[in-house]
């Protein structure tokens, strides 16, 4: 299968009376289809899923009718995006040399309602050279089962599907040099909390339409350029292992979207940064492609 030709998604559209639907999205379009007509969005499908999702198997979604309409972010909003940081061996080890690691997750939050936007959405960067604002292109996975303490061998079975997600980082303010005390070094929100930080989509690829999570080739290019070419092999953590050590933590509930880190590739390694005009694609195995612009900032930032 071509890496830009999903198989189709859920995805979430607006339509020409500024209403929004829940549709497949297949490689000809947007289609709505009688069993999704009760929601909005992908968010509110999910908290539904356990109903939805046998009836979702049985279908087939190019059979429903044509639709118009501007693709939004799948989820809109996520009740929390939890993103896991270091994943990749060869990322970690073109950050630092080599590949040791931790013996658990390392996890971060991003704001749900101001950093996920959708498709052909611009990223909006302040143009000052010194936030040295990167991108990271990781696998989306989208909760479909509420659940805390979930095992590691029953963990597939809370996904409903998975998505692209580019977790754009401000590598500038990440490291405050005037921190009054060392727990407070790092400014995780300056560095990925931003407004437009969190791109996802096209759709949720529902979750038995791909074949193993740990076998999906990532790439992403910036202007044309390829500046990640990975997959999900590289993990440290896998898709159930991540979701095991995150509900550890906290209680997963539908919609919650989880990315699972980025492999080498990115910005930081080689001191290049993303600039006003720049056009990102991610392709993500079957999830399809994901191409945002950035553009920039015209209000004062925070502080360096």
């Amino acid at each position: 299968m071509n890496m830009t030709d999903p198989p189709w998604s859920l995805a979430t559209v607006e339509l020409a009376d500024a209403t929004t639907a829940c549709v497949a999205l297949t490689g000809e379009g947007p289609r709505r289809l009688p069993e999704l007509d009760a929601y909005p969005g992908v968010f509110e499908a999910l908290q539904h899923w356990a109903e939805l999702e046998p009836i979702l198997r049985d279908i087939d979604p190019r059979a429903g009718v044509p639709v118009g309409g501007r693709v939004l972010a799948p989820l809109r909003y996520p009740r929390c995006v939890l993103c896991s940081g270091s994943n990749y061996r060869d990322h970690l080890a073109e950050m630092t040399g080599d590949d040791t690691h931790a013996v658990w997750p390392f996890f971060f939050l991003k704001p749900p309602f101001t950093t996920v936007i959708g498709p052909g959405e611009p990223i909006v960067i302040d143009p000052d050279p010194a936030q040295q604002v990167d991108w990271e292109a990781e696998l989306g996975v989208v909760i479909g089962r509420a659940g805390r303490d979930i095992p590691v061998d029953e963990a597939l079975a809370y996904v409903a599907g998975y998505t692209i997600v580019n977790d754009v980082s401000a590598r500038g303010p990440h490291h405050r040099a005037a921190a009054f005390a060392p727990a407070f070094a790092w400014d995780w929100l300056a560095s990925k909390g931003q407004d437009t930080f969190c791109p996802i989509g096209p759709g949720v690829t529902p979750a038995w339409l791909v074949e193993d999570p740990q076998r999906l080739p990532i790439r992403l290019t910036v202007n044309g350029v390829e500046r990640q070419y990975s997959g999900t092999e590289e993990m440290i953590f896998s898709v159930p292992e991540l979701i095991a050590a995150a509900s550890a933590l906290v209680t997963l509930s539908p919609g919650d979207l989880i990315a699972t880190g980025t492999p080498a590739g990115v910005g930081v390694s080689t001191g290049t940064f993303l600039r006003p005009g720049d056009v990102i694609d991610i392709a993500l195995g079957p999830l399809g492609a994901l191409r945002n612009p950035v553009t920039a900032r015209t209000t004062p930032g925070g502080p360096r």
